[in-house]
This record gives structure tokens, sequence and C-alpha cells, in this order.
């Protein structure tokens, strides 16, 4: 008979940038800045509370992503509690192109698994990330919340695959966070159906040179961050940050959008690049997190 763990247990995830240029839909990185959620088995209603990110926004019954997330994986573990109380603490700022939706969904799912005694035997990682994959429709994000580090992920028909690479200890990361949101979806719509060739062989080159960049050789993180695949189309959606990516790669910096934007990411001088904020955006020098998703009690 399944037990569950008496008490509440908390989770922090981090957030995640993909695409990082050229690896669109493939490449993604975890990033120092965490949410924190706490859960607990109780009585037999349920009770959502939100801070930080997302405050007065989001749901707090059946329909939380973090709820949804607990649920799906509740029920791959074959147990079904009646009564939870969940609390979230968001510091991952939502529809801006951070990994919001992973880390709740990744947070979700290891919460869940954290609470059922033998959790990780029933729902092992790869069952996570199978799990989690199917949530988001894709796994970059999903995939470095989970595992941590920088991950190259993909699909291979129905089943999901990630793998970690390296990261140079000298590399580090500032996020210029603009004050309006993004919807994933709008900035999807944006993408052509098809794209030249050419386009496409010039990424695929970069996407490579970017692997080997952010292993050892940071000096080429410049050359290795051009895109010719979403950026521009989405320039509709957040000119603003395109406009700044190209301001800071014409000053040498190695600059893209993150994710789905509106987030500008840039690889390089932590102190030196804040100054690059514009007025009413947020800014933050981060390391890049390489413990993934983490039970903390």
């Amino acid at each position: 008979m399944t037990r569950f763990v008496p008490g509440p247990v908390r989770v922090t995830v981090p957030a995640t940038s993909a695409n990082l240029g050229p690896g669109f839909d493939t490449l993604g990185l975890a990033l120092d800045l965490r949410d924190e959620l706490e859960a607990e088995i109780c009585g037999d209603s349920l009770q959502v509370s939100v801070s930080g990110a997302g405050a007065g926004e989001v749901p707090l019954d059946e329909s939380h992503l973090v709820v949804r997330s607990m649920r799906a994986a509740f029920a791959a573990m074959h147990v079904d509690p009646q009564g939870l109380r969940l609390h979230c603490h968001n510091r991952v700022p939502h529809a801006r192109g951070l990994g919001s939706s992973s880390a709740a969904i990744v947070g979700g799912i290891c919460l869940a698994r954290a609470l059922v005694a033998g959790g990780t035997l029933l729902l092992d990682d790869e069952g996570a990330l199978q799990l989690a994959g199917e949530m988001e429709g894709h796994p970059d994000n999903v995939a470095p919340a989970l595992l941590g580090g920088f991950v190259i992920s993909g699909s291979d028909g129905d089943r999901y695959w990630a793998t970690r690479a390296s990261v140079d200890p000298r590399i580090s990361a500032v996020v210029f966070i603009p004050p309006t949101p993004v919807a994933t979806d709008v900035a999807r719509g944006l993408l052509p159906e098809a794209v030249p060739h050419r386009d496409a062989a010039a990424n695929a080159g970069r996407a490579a040179l970017l692997v080997a960049s952010l292993a050892s050789a940071p000096e080429r993180l410049l050359l290795a961050t051009e895109d010719r695949l979403h950026q521009d189309y989405r320039e509709p959606a957040m000119p603003e940050s395109l406009a700044l990516v190209r301001d800071l790669r014409a000053d040498g910096h190695a600059a893209v959008i993150s994710g789905a934007g509106p987030t500008v990411l840039v690889f390089g001088d932590g102190p030196a690049l804040l100054g690059r904020c514009p007025e009413g955006w947020v800014a933050h020098h981060l390391a890049i997190d390489t413990a993934g998703v983490r039970v903390i009690g």
C-alpha cells in the first residue's frame, strides 16, 4: 500500500532560457533564479496560495499549473490523494521567456513525487522528463529545469530525450526583463512555415559552435549565438527587445532573445552589462544553475 510522506515537503526549481540564439526548440540552460513550492497531503480539499510572480493573477484551484502537474504525477504513480495544501513563492517572472511554465510543471511533478514514499522508484527522472515534456509540448525548458545546467533535448517519435553538456565555469548570464509580457503562442504564431535552406544550414553550424563555446570557448559566443530562424520574425511582438539585442551585439556582446521572449539574455561580464538595462526593465546577473530541481525538505 502506497504511503504519503507526513508533513510539508519543499521543492525549488530554476528558471530556464531556451533557444539561446540558434538552438531553436533544442538548447536550454538553467539559471540560478528559483521558484519555491511547498505542499502537504492533508484533509479532503485543495488549498492553494501564491506569492511573488503571478500572485493575484493565476488561478487558485485545480486549474493551477502546479496542481495539474502534481495530479498528473500522482496518476502516473497510481495514487490519488484527496486533500492537498500548496504554496508557491514565485521568483521566475511569467510570460517573459524564462521558463515559468516549465518551472511549474517540473516543480509540481517532483513535489508530488517527493510526497509519495518511494516516489523516485515509481516515477524516475526519465519518467518525469516524459511527463513534463508531454505537458509542456516540448522539452527544451523542462529538461534543464529537471536536470540543471546546459541541456540538449528533442523528441524521437513520441519519446523525449535530453543530454547534459558541460559549461565553462567562467560563463554567467545577465537577463534584461521588460515590464510587458509576450505570450508564447503569440510569439510562435509569428514564425514562418518554412525558411531558406541557407538559413537552416547557418543555424545548424552556429548551434554546434554554441555547444563547443559554452563548454570551453566563451570567446566564440558572439558568433555562436547568431540566429536566422526565429528572433527577427518575432520582432513585431517585441521590438524593444530586438533593438536591445542588436545594440548589445553591435558592441560585441553575445545577446539573444530568451526563449519566446521578450527577455534578453547576454553571456558576459555581469557588472559591466547591468548598466545597459533600459529604464523600466529589471536586470539580474545570474549564475548557471547546475542542480536542477531540488527537494529541500
